[in-house]
């Protein structure tokens, strides 16, 4: 279904949260954002072949696919931009993804159709301006991957956060945002997990959180799962992040060892 996460009259977020059909094991549930400003639109984490086609359907109700102006990719995934080849050949969309990946993700695609469409963003990150809104490019690098972005649009106060924050629960759940510390303790086992794993260490998880604390964001929202609603449930959040003991600080030489025969 489509998560109306913003509205304003003239600019609109949407969440799309349902498009991966029968997410088990087979496929990971993915969101899919639309912003739409004034009439110009981007996209954010598309998502790839499983659900081109449904995205492209439900997003028409809001904007059709040709006045989409920007794709954001927050890193290189096949479930971020795996339909990049589809994008790129039915919009003048211009896909913004970490410069790391800009001469990877063209393997996505066909010919020479990423040439020229494609614009890397410096490790920094970077400002796009979409109408009324400027959707900020924020540094996430390692959460998880090595060039990994997040989005901040200006006007919501919404912060796409990408892996950062992902739960796995069951598409039902995920209308229900996550509002307060007592409901982030409730949810925490949907996340522990993937977070102990995905992302890479402490150390980048507190620098993150210190970054997003100085940021003025009302909701967090992630491209798996539930997003976080107001400063309480964020915080909480980032508190927990902060002190997380994750990735390779979980890991010891008994994780590499040969075992063969």
């Amino acid at each position: 279904m489509a998560i109306e996460l913003y509205n304003d009259g003239k600019h609109v977020c949407i969440m799309f949260n349902d498009l991966v059909k029968d997410a088990t094991d087979h496929a990971v549930q993915a969101n899919q954002f639309l912003v739409v400003s004034d009439g110009e639109g981007a996209l954010i984490d598309p998502s790839g072949h499983l659900t081109y086609n449904s995205l492209v359907l439900s997003m028409h109700r809001y904007l059709p696919k040709q006045q989409l102006k920007y794709l954001f990719a927050s890193h290189q995934d096949p479930d971020i931009i795996g339909a990049l080849d589809k994008w790129l050949f039915s919009t003048e969309c211009q896909l913004y993804v970490s410069k790391l990946w800009s001469r990877f993700v063209p393997h996505f695609c066909n010919l020479n159709r990423a040439e020229g469409r494609i614009t890397g963003i410096p490790d920094e990150g970077m400002p796009v301006y979409l109408r009324d809104t400027v959707i900020h490019a924020v540094p996430a690098h390692f959460l998880h991957a090595e060039g990994n972005f997040q989005f901040y649009d200006t006007k919501s106060k919404i912060l796409f956060s990408g892996d950062m924050g992902a739960s796995m629960v069951d598409e039902h759940e995920i209308e229900k945002p996550i509002e307060s510390k007592a409901e982030f303790l409730d949810a925490l086992p949907t996340m522990a997990g993937f977070h102990k794993r995905y992302m890479v260490s402490n150390k980048v998880c507190r620098y993150w959180a210190n970054m997003v604390r100085d940021m003025d964001v009302e909701l967090l929202v992630p491209q798996h799962g539930r997003y976080f609603k107001g400063k309480e449930a964020i915080h909480a959040f980032l508190d927990w992040i902060s002190n997380l003991q994750c990735g390779i600080d979980l890991f010891t030489q008994e994780h590499y060892r040969y075992r063969g025969e």
